[in-house]
């Protein structure tokens, strides 16, 4: 009996012969260092672990020193301005023309920019009166009066010179709407002096992050007064239904423009703002800012050229193309006003 409890405690004794969980170096690997055609460099450290079959290898092969390398991930990059700037080509001012265009794709998120150079606004700042009077109405806590709506709508539907004189008294000239445009992100943008709304001067860069703060989400405008302000640029009147309209698909834009003689020069001031839907289906922000026209209808026939050059700049690099013929658009009238 005591000999079968001894063979027991001696079988108990004996180490297992059971086959234990296989063990694999496995490789851990830490970045040491970056050459400077941008070679990542990277250590293999070993170390001992149970290995799961869900356990993926690495990529990388080690060498014989313990040293392995990654290629770096390369993703090709398109130089917008660059696009801008070659259609930009197709167009050619004439004379004393100056012209520059600024392009937002809503859908791609690109955007490009040709020209740095500030220009007289014209009517065009009507959209950034109104937008400063809205701003200033949200942050009292307050909605447009029936006069400021009467103001408003003809002020951007009919471009009425009256109205907007007015809405610039309300929301304090010049010194209202550098204050909201520092709230909007314009930095390169001055209200024009006294009463002389129509010479505040600015950028195409800046028209383009002001329609952003129009059509944008991430806006300082909240959704009922950016929808306010869409809904009147897209309900101009018949004759200044021209402009950046020309490099859209159908009739889906909304816009406002701008034109005014300038009495020192005779020369002309041209300009054109809003979102068209081009031929490609992207939705765009554009702006084109020009001066030196000899006619309004020069001058309109350059910015609508541009206009298309702009879209057609990104839609060369996403689908098929826009036209960028320099010949005045079919959109312009014929009876546009000589000022504005």
């Amino acid at each position: 009996m005591e000999s079968s409890r001894a063979a027991r405690r001696d079988h108990r004794a004996r180490p297992s012969r059971r086959r234990r969980l296989p063990y694999l170096a496995l490789a851990t690997v830490a970045v040491v260092g970056v050459t400077a055609a941008g070679t990542v460099y990277v250590k293999a450290h070993a170390h001992s672990g149970p290995v799961s079959s869900a356990s993926a290898a690495p990529s990388a092969s080690a060498s014989g020193t313990g040293e392995a390398t990654v290629e770096p991930v390369t993703r090709p990059t398109v130089d917008r301005d660059a696009l801008l700037a070659k259609a930009m080509r197709s167009v050619t001012p004439a004379g004393d023309q100056k012209v520059s265009v600024a392009v937002l794709d809503l859908t791609s998120g690109g955007s490009a920019v040709y020209g740095d150079a500030a220009f007289d606004t014209a009517s065009i700042v009507k959209v950034d009166i109104l937008a400063t009077l809205l701003l200033q109405a949200q942050d009292a806590g307050r909605t447009l009066t029936a006069a400021e709506k009467s103001y408003a709508t003809t002020m951007i539907r009919n471009s009425d010179n009256d109205s907007a004189t007015a809405l610039w008294n309300i929301i304090g000239t010049a010194d209202g709407l550098d204050a909201a445009n520092r709230t909007f992100g314009l930095t390169q943008t001055t209200g024009g002096a006294g009463p002389l709304w129509g010479l505040t001067q600015t950028t195409a860069a800046d028209q383009l992050t002001l329609l952003q703060q129009v059509f944008g989400d991430d806006s300082k405008l909240n959704a009922a007064s950016r929808s306010y302000l869409q809904g009147l640029m897209k309900e101009i009147e018949a004759d200044q239904q021209w402009g950046v309209s020309a490099a859209a698909d159908g009739s889906t834009w909304a816009l406002k423009n701008g034109w005014l003689a300038r009495s020192t020069t005779g020369l002309w001031d041209v300009n054109s703002i809003g979102r068209v839907t081009g031929t490609d289906g992207d939705d765009y922000l554009i702006a084109v800012l020009s001066n030196g026209s000899t006619t309004q209808a020069e001058g309109i026939t350059l910015v609508e050229a541009a206009a298309k050059a702009g879209v057609a700049a990104f839609a060369k690099s996403t689908g098929p193309s826009a036209s960028t013929s320099t010949s005045a658009s079919s959109s312009t009238s014929a009876s546009a006003t000589a000022a504005d």
